[in-house]
């Protein structure tokens, strides 16, 4: 049945929509405001509503527009909230949807009170803090909204249902690519062998967690040297490599049943064993000894991912528990943790904040993966979400995960004195990441989800390059 709202929104598709403008328009609000209070904008502005007495100040002064443009957002996200709770209550929402926006809404009128005394009494630490967290609560309230609207609108029975199992995949020794046999033929072969055993593509994107680590870390700690870059980043080429190599040894057999990676060097019988093995130990001993040129807590942190990921993701977690890409995360939010440390000899918040970031954003990525692969995984034993659990559940959990990836990446904002441009990239592609997972529950498809995954890489890409430029540059 299509439910029903009021005109102009009609359906249950552009309510939700609403709902999604309504969520980043908060967040919007929720660093951009951080930023007002790191940079002592309000300051400029300390009267309300006005400005000095001027609805339209002079933008002659950066601060002043930084704080102008808090309150102009603040009035546009008003309008959004109030009217997500109107359509809910006058439309066909269900009724604990209708309960989150209606305190979503009473909820900014506090914000919006604690906010106006902030700002006329000199902005006192402890209001700024409470007005900032009520703006988490309404962003945390809206998304879990938009959630359950899209799970009533768009789940099926058999959505919340676990995958029967596929039929296995046939492969015949004449469906693998063939073996060359001349020398250059078959070295060229055996070399790119080798290289996708490194996982390659996923050295850009960890390798930029590293450096948006170091950059951090250098406005804290001692000056930045390209030689602490390229000891660091090489030894985590070195390291991610490693990894790679040995999750292709210890899932030869799996990969055999599974249609995307029957074709993988060892499971294609391109590479013998031993030498990934060897290979394997090299590459890992070499990332160890760049690692500690720079100092021991990087090196340590650089054996930890890679036990992390060879042992204990890839043996216990991976092919046993539904949770295995929650905990998995913390694989990927090491070399923020390496890049920190590399700079400043230790950890700190900020670091520590970062890793948070790319933890809670793991999940809300390879879910997407996970509902794209469902069949494969089934086949290979693994137990992802939409496998034992059902679609549903997965797409809901994809949009709580961004939901908690953006709130850490608002976290870090404040505690690493990031700027508007991080703000405004986090804002800006947080969006566009929580708009293809709402075309993921309308569509449905393999190539929904597929393009909610390169919003996720998009997102997280934009987000650590705009913490290098604020952190090194502005």
């Amino acid at each position: 049945m299509t439910r029903r709202y009021p005109t102009p929104v009609g359906s249950h598709g552009r309510f939700s929509g609403l709902l999604a403008a309504t969520a980043i328009g908060v967040y919007l609000l929720v660093v951009v405001g951080a930023t007002t209070t790191l940079t002592d904008a309000a300051a400029s502005c300390p009267t309300w509503p006005a400005c000095n007495g001027q609805f339209l100040p002079s933008f002659s002064e950066p601060l002043l527009v930084v704080a102008w443009a808090h309150r102009v957002v603040a009035l546009a996200v008003a309008a959004l909230v109030v009217a997500s709770a109107a359509v809910a209550w006058l439309g066909d929402a269900t009724v604990r949807v209708r309960a989150l926006l209606a305190v979503a809404a009473v909820t900014y009128i506090v914000q919006v009170g604690v906010g106006a005394v902030a700002a006329t009494s000199g902005t006192p630490t402890t209001l700024s803090a409470i007005h900032l967290v009520l703006g988490v609560f309404i962003f945390g309230l809206v998304m879990l909204a938009l959630s359950w609207t899209l799970e009533t609108e768009t789940a099926t029975d058999e959505d919340w249902e676990a995958m029967d199992e596929p039929e296995p995949v046939e492969v015949d020794e004449g469906d693998r690519p063939p073996v060359p046999s001349a020398f250059v033929p078959r070295a060229k072969a055996t070399v790119l062998a080798y290289a996708r055993m490194t996982k390659p593509r996923l050295m850009w994107l960890l390798c930029l967690v590293a450096a948006a680590g170091m950059a951090l870390g250098s406005t804290v700690g001692e000056a930045l040297t390209v030689e602490t870059v390229l000891l660091t980043l090489g030894g985590g080429v070195l390291s991610i490599g490693s990894s790679g190599t040995f999750n292709h040894v210890l899932e030869r057999d799996v990969d055999e049943k599974m249609e995307r990676t029957a074709d993988r060097p060892l499971a294609s019988d391109l590479v013998p064993v031993s030498h990934a093995l060897a290979f394997g130990v090299v590459l890992g001993l070499a990332s160890l000894a760049l690692f500690a040129s720079v100092n021991l807590l990087v090196a340590v942190l650089g054996l930890t991912a890679i036990v992390f990921y060879s042992i204990v993701y890839t043996l216990v977690l991976k092919p046993n528990f539904v949770s295995n890409t929650v905990i998995g995360g913390a694989a990927g939010a090491l070399p923020a943790l390496i890049g920190w440390a590399a700079v400043t000899g230790g950890l700190g918040i900020p670091g520590v904040m970062l890793a948070v970031v790319i933890f809670l954003w793991t999940p809300a990525h390879f879910y997407n993966l996970a509902l794209a692969y469902k069949e494969d995984y089934a086949r290979g034993g693994f137990p992802m979400m939409p496998v034992v659990e059902g679609e549903a559940p997965t797409r809901k959990h994809i949009l709580w995960y961004i939901a908690a990836t953006l709130v850490s990446a608002g976290v870090l904002a404040v505690v690493a004195d990031l700027g508007l441009l991080y703000a405004l990239t986090s804002a800006t592609l947080g969006g566009v990441f929580v708009y293809f997972a709402v075309q993921l529950h309308y569509e449905q498809t393999e190539a929904a989800a597929f393009r909610a995954f390169h919003a996720s890489n998009a997102y997280l890409g934009a987000l650590l390059l705009a913490v290098v430029v604020d952190a090194l540059v502005l």
